[in-house]
């Protein structure tokens, strides 16, 4: 397998790079209060069009995780992993309809301001700490060592030469402020889909002249004869990927709750929208998801490519990894089969995705380090200029941090995105019992949301560990536990998991809540009207329901 770039590959990637930094570097001179306006920095108030948010949103969530992980679990499960990208467009919505009003309402520009606003600042605090540990120790060390080993998989650039470019690029974006970093965002979603459908047309044209035809639709044709196996939606308990996707439940169960923890109460994501009004935040949602119904064109079908050219004797060499079958390798494989200068699209479109994300999640760990830890605690009295100064500082601290502890972390060994998925899940549900319970139950007191921040862990940790010490196989008839092929253990799985904790912390919230007579609770300022879709809006979330509807009939 070819590790090389071509000159014209260069070139083109050259061409990208320049398109971004200088476009870039045009917003950022524009407006000079973003050198001083600490909400203008972090969220580009109310200068964000809605085709920005969406496109930011899309660019900040779609990194290597995606391009490598999703692509490698396509080739290992097939088009099952796309429910991750198709239930955020329909998770969008609802942020969009009950989520976004709520915060432009009463003012919430941080997830912890949320917290001190609704319980208090003991409970935002402890979240505040939490989600800046997360964003630095899981994710973006996640991103910059996929991201790094991709570029040096596809270019035979040094890995860590890889590693520091990254950063460096994604630093230089971020200390621009947010609205750099969300107008940037249109062109790195450009290139992302356009180098994205590049590797996709050429992964399925080959799919189609291995078997002796031509065109895209008949290699997509092919993929689904030949590898019919992997176009089902939902799998059934005896299916070896059951534990990652445990059936009806990526529909009725826990997908629900990765999924509105992630687009709804994840300050790396609302931030985009936070700073617009409501028509425009909704419409900016929007956008995005119906942006994430195209993406499992661009990372899903080129990895069942992939797993149908290998059934027929392709890349037996190239698939292997110390001796063993890797799947995260299928993407990477099939960037080196281009040809010289769409090769170079591709890499500009990875290299966008991986620098969008690390952009998007250096400046919310600026935003909350700022304004919910430094200037409550450290320098309440702080200016505008010197909070803005403190971000930046901030920007550079976590990329240094991330890039050094992130060799440590074992994301080779586990996969990038199931490496993501399993920390973030040991918190998620409680995170979401919190915000949810917060949104729309008045009588939610502060002590059951610190009880609730308290008790997820272990929770999620003790039926994690609980196969090793009780026979599960007795909840495998209500389909909450499979077998694994592995440890020969009933487990249960990891969206169960996740769904169980939910109800278990809801409970204990509620309980608490009841018990804590002497409390009260502050609850937020809402209004049924705002939850309304109206216009164009509302049309719109129609046609998303309606195509999400046609595909999961078609491929159930």
């Amino acid at each position: 397998m070819q590790q090389q770039l071509h000159s014209i590959d260069y070139i083109v990637f050259l061409i990208y790079f320049v398109i971004v930094s200088s476009y870039g570097y045009w917003v950022y001179n524009r407006k000079k209060k973003a050198l001083q306006d600490s909400k203008d920095f972090f969220l580009a108030e109310g200068s964000l069009t809605w085709w920005a948010i969406g496109a930011s949103l899309i660019a900040s969530n779609i990194s290597a995780e995606q391009f490598i992980g999703q692509s490698g679990s396509g080739f290992k499960m097939g088009l099952a992993i796309a429910t991750y990208e198709w239930m955020a467009a329909a998770t969008l919505l609802v942020v969009a309809i009950f989520f976004m009003p709520i915060y432009l309402k009463n003012k919430i520009y941080t997830m912890p301001q949320f917290l001190t606003q609704r319980y208090s600042s003991t409970v935002s605090t402890i979240m505040a700490v939490f989600w800046l540990l997360l964003y630095v120790i899981v994710n973006l060390t996640s991103i910059l060592f996929l991201g790094a080993l991709a570029i040096n998989t596809i270019s035979g650039i040094n890995f860590w030469v890889c590693m520091g470019g990254l950063a460096l690029f994604a630093i230089v974006i971020t200390l621009g402020g947010m609205k750099v970093i969300g107008y940037t965002d249109v062109i790195q979603v450009f290139f992302l889909i356009l180098g994205g459908l590049a590797t996709t047309y050429m992964a399925l044209n080959m799919v189609s002249e291995h078997f002796g035809s031509s065109g895209v639709l008949n290699g997509f044709s092919l993929m689904m004869d030949h590898g019919n196996d992997h176009f089902h939606m939902l799998f059934k308990q005896g299916n070896p990927n059951y534990l990652d996707l445990p059936g009806l439940s990526i529909l009725l169960g826990g997908m629900w709750i990765v999924n509105l923890n992630y687009w709804g109460c994840n300050q790396y994501i609302t931030q985009r929208a936070l700073g617009a009004d409501l028509p425009t935040a909704r419409n900016g949602i929007l956008f995005a998801a119906f942006l994430k119904l195209l993406m499992p064109v661009i990372v899903v079908l080129p990895g069942i490519a992939a797993y149908v050219l290998y059934q027929e004797g392709m890349f037996q060499t190239e698939m292997q990894s110390n001796g063993a079958l890797n799947p995260d390798r299928a993407y990477p494989i099939l960037l080196n089969l281009l040809p010289i200068g769409l090769k170079g699209l591709s890499f500009a479109a990875l290299t966008a995705a991986i620098v969008a994300s690390l952009a998007g999640k250096a400046n919310s760990i600026s935003t909350i380090f700022t304004l919910d830890i430094y200037k409550k605690f450290f320098n309440p009295a702080a200016t505008e200029k010197h909070l803005v100064h403190v971000g930046k500082i901030a920007i550079m601290v976590a990329m240094g941090l991330a890039i050094v502890i992130s060799p440590f972390m074992g994301i080779d060994k586990k996969g990038g995105f199931q490496f993501i998925q399993e920390y973030t899940g040991f918190v998620s549900p409680g995170i979401f019992a919190i915000f949810i319970l917060g949104f729309f139950w008045k009588k939610t007191t502060a002590k059951a949301a610190l009880v609730a921040a308290v008790i997820v862990f272990p929770l999620s940790m003790f039926l994690k560990v609980l196969p090793g010490y009780a026979d599960l196989s007795s909840l495998s008839s209500f389909g909450l536990a499979a077998i694994n092929n592995d440890s020969g253990l009933y487990e249960i799985p990891f969206i169960d998991r996740m769904g169980l904790v939910f109800l278990v912390v809801v409970a204990v919230m509620v309980v608490v809540s009841l018990a804590d007579t002497k409390a009260e609770p502050k609850g937020l300022e809402i209004d049924a009207a705002m939850f309304k879709p109206k216009g164009a809006f509302a049309v719109g979330a129609v046609i998303v329901c309606g195509i999400l509807a046609a595909l999961y009939i078609i491929f159930w």
